[in-house]
C-alpha cells in the first residue's frame, strides 16, 4: 500500500469513530496479499500496484457505508475485479477469477469464500465449472489438494 493510503487509513478524521480505522485497517491487512497477488496475476507489477492502492482508498473513503452492506469482502472485491478488468482491457468471470485464486494462487475454497464475500458452496460451485471447462478443452484433469491451514 502507498503511503498516501496508509495514511488515509490510519490517520484520524473529524466525525470517523477511531474503530472504523481500526477495521479499515484489519481489511486492509487480511485481504491486500490476496488482492495485490489477484491483480499481479492479470496485470504488470506497476499497475497492480495502483489497482490495489486505489481499491484500499475507495474502501476507506466508504467504509462507514462498505460495513453496513450484507458482505462488505463481496463489495470491495466486484470493485476489485472491475479496476482489474479496466486496467487490463479484458473483463473476466466469476468462474475464471475463482480459477485463479485456487489453481494458481493456491487459496483454500474458504479463505476465497473469506476475500471475495461468497458462500463456501458457491465457490466450490464455481471450482467445478472451472474444472468442466479446463477438462472440456482437454488441458488437464482437475487437481484435487487439500486446503492449506494455519499452524496453531
Amino acid at each position: 500500500m502507498t503511503a498516501t493510503v496508509r495514511r488515509k487509513i490510519m490517520e484520524p478524521r473529524l466525525g470517523v469513530c477511531t474503530k472504523a480505522a481500526v477495521f479499515t485497517n484489519a481489511f486492509y491487512d487480511l485481504h491486500r496479499p490476496a488482492y495485490y497477488a489477484f491483480a499481479q496475476a492479470r496485470l504488470p507489477a506497476e499497475e497492480a500496484r495502483v489497482a490495489v492502492a486505489h481499491l484500499f482508498s475507495l474502501v476507506a473513503d466508504h467504509w462507514t457505508s462498505v460495513v453496513n452492506e450484507r458482505r462488505p469482502s463481496a463489495w470491495a472485491w466486484e470493485r476489485h475485479t472491475q479496476v482489474i478488468a479496466r486496467r487490463s482491457g479484458r473483463t473476466t468471470t466469476p468462474v475464471q477469477d475463482i480459477s485463479l485464486l485456487h489453481d494458481h494462487l493456491l487459496l483454500s475454497i474458504g479463505q476465497i469464500a473469506a476475500l471475495t464475500g461468497t458462500e463456501s458452496a458457491t465457490v466450490a460451485v464455481l471450482l467445478a465449472a472451472a474444472d468442466r471447462e479446463t477438462t472440456r478443452r482437454g488441458r488437464r484433469q482437475p487437481v484435487y489438494r487439500r486446503p492449506l491451514t494455519r499452524s496453531t
